[in-house]
């Protein structure tokens, strides 16, 4: 199957520039669909589903190429360079700007920017580091979702929106959970949770944007500043509001924190 087939990738937009989102655990590229419009007159907007997820080829899903994030990283960079676009801007949302990172490391000729919304290099609480979660709680959230996925999935998703809940919006990230297969969710948060890439943040050459909630049970707003300060060329804007996914349940505040940095990147290039 071609590949962007597989991806299940579409584009719209009235701009040269690309700017391609990609979505985080348990969701597709729906997801975006209150903050990338916004972006259409300005950019040529790129979506794309991770294989397992949304419209994607579910039969390209091999356990083990995607056994950790590289799996992903290495179809980001084969993706783009079918898609043969100018430097993306690219904004990852949870898990796929880690994506991203890794990807920009192996292949920085293919971004122009990076953003990484509600990211996280390492889940896990370590000595200084604050990840999030106790290795313990760790290995209880997994074992939960290891059990019975549904269940956890209808545990987890009201606190991973946050207290400021549009109406049907729970139901709608609910859905989207739900329709991912178990044995690939199961997998995809071991890659994910499991994963520590502090060491791999000094590779990083692309500038980047972190955007961080200022409550989030998930990616604290704590990781968003050591991340800050382990990029050496990056930005960090913490929004207020609650929950891991600003991009559903707070598209305004999100759509504002890109307006401010891809203002700002434009105004510092050289005028024609």
């Amino acid at each position: 199957m071609d590949i962007l087939q597989r991806h299940y990738v579409s584009t719209y937009g009235a701009g040269k520039q690309p700017l391609m989102f990609a979505h985080g655990f348990g969701t597709d590229q729906h997801s975006w669909q209150y903050v990338a419009p916004s972006f259409a007159s300005q950019y040529q907007v790129v979506l794309f589903d991770l294989v397992g997820a949304g419209r994607s080829d579910r039969s390209a899903y091999d356990f083990s190429r995607y056994h950790t994030l590289d799996g992903y990283a290495a179809d980001l960079i084969t993706l783009l360079r079918a898609l043969d676009l100018p430097k993306v801007m690219y904004v990852g949302h949870s898990v796929s700007g880690m994506i991203g990172v890794l990807a920009a490391i192996q292949a920085p000729e293919l971004f122009e920017r990076l953003v990484l919304l509600a990211a996280s290099p390492c889940y896990v609480n370590d000595g200084d580091y604050p990840g999030g979660f106790d290795p313990a709680d760790l290995e209880e959230l997994l074992g939960f979702l290891n059990l019975d996925y549904r269940a956890w999935s209808r545990a987890i998703v009201p606190s991973l929106i946050g207290g400021d809940m549009r109406p049907g919006l729970l139901d709608e990230l609910l859905a989207s959970f739900m329709s991912v297969d178990p044995a690939v969710a199961r997998q995809f948060a071991h890659a994910a949770f499991l994963s520590d890439y502090r060491s791999a943040l000094p590779n990083l050459q692309v500038p980047a944007l972190i955007v961080q909630c200022a409550q989030d049970s998930v990616a604290p707003a704590a990781v968003g500043r050591y991340l800050h300060s382990k990029l050496a060329d990056s930005t960090l804007d913490i929004i207020d509001t609650i929950g891991h996914y600003p991009h559903l349940n707070a598209p305004v505040a999100t759509i504002a924190a890109l307006h401010r940095y891809f203002g700002t990147y434009r105004h510092s290039m050289p005028q024609a």
